[in-house]
């Protein structure tokens, strides 16, 4: 049974569709057009109950959860480096990163963009409020951490932790305070953005923004 990916264009499925490629996974696209709501189907929701994407089908078992993705292709493809060993220090600030990624600036970006969701309308402009602080104080605190640790999360070590940060910073392209408003965090996606995978995934998704 072949690997599926079931994505939406410019969503958080991409770090999985870039990753497939770094790694050379041979797999298959199925997209979600998400204006007729085809993750909201009752087939899909088979798959992934929340009706959100990234789902990934390796082996006949449905993946769920970025994050969660994210770690398992790195995990089963060791050579490619892109997790330290399990149990040993660097394991367990890869964890760290990964769910600050998963736990912190994922939700806040979701309080940014669908503030009237969470909040209510009548909420909603103290929702964006305050979840653009959370990110502005969150991506600091990464600058700071790169600035003193780099040039990437682990140190001289690119993980799959640098993808997901990566994807979560184009997010932050048409906020008020981009992230490469940091010079150290602009650095950190210019060296990201140079590898020939994400140069294809573009491709692929068909974009052309921050570049």
């Amino acid at each position: 049974m072949p690997t599926t990916l079931y994505y939406s264009r410019s969503t958080a499925s991409l770090v999985v569709h870039w990753l497939l490629i770094e790694l050379g996974v041979p797999h298959e696209l199925h997209e979600l057009d998400f204006d007729k709501r085809d993750q909201k189907s009752a087939d899909y929701l088979k798959l992934n109950p929340a009706g959100v994407v990234p789902t990934l089908v390796m082996d006949g078992q449905a993946i769920t959860e970025t994050a969660a993705i994210v770690m398992h292709l790195a995990d089963l493809h060791p050579k490619a480096e892109l997790a330290p060993a399990v149990a040993s220090s660097q394991r367990a600030q890869y964890y760290r990163w990964m769910l600050f990624c998963a736990n912190t600036l994922m939700p806040a970006y979701r309080a940014w963009f669908y503030s009237d969701e969470i909040a209510g309308s009548e909420n909603s402009d103290a929702s964006r409020q305050h979840a653009r602080a959370k990110l502005e104080k969150a991506w600091g605190q990464v600058a700071d951490h790169l600035d003193a640790h780099g040039p990437y999360l682990l140190g001289a070590q690119r993980t799959a932790a640098d993808f997901l940060l990566t994807m979560l910073m184009r997010w932050s392209r048409n906020m008020p305070k981009p992230t490469d408003t940091w010079p150290v965090l602009q650095a950190h996606a210019q060296r990201m953005k140079a590898l020939p995978s994400f140069k294809e995934v573009y491709a692929r998704e068909g974009l052309t923004d921050w570049t």
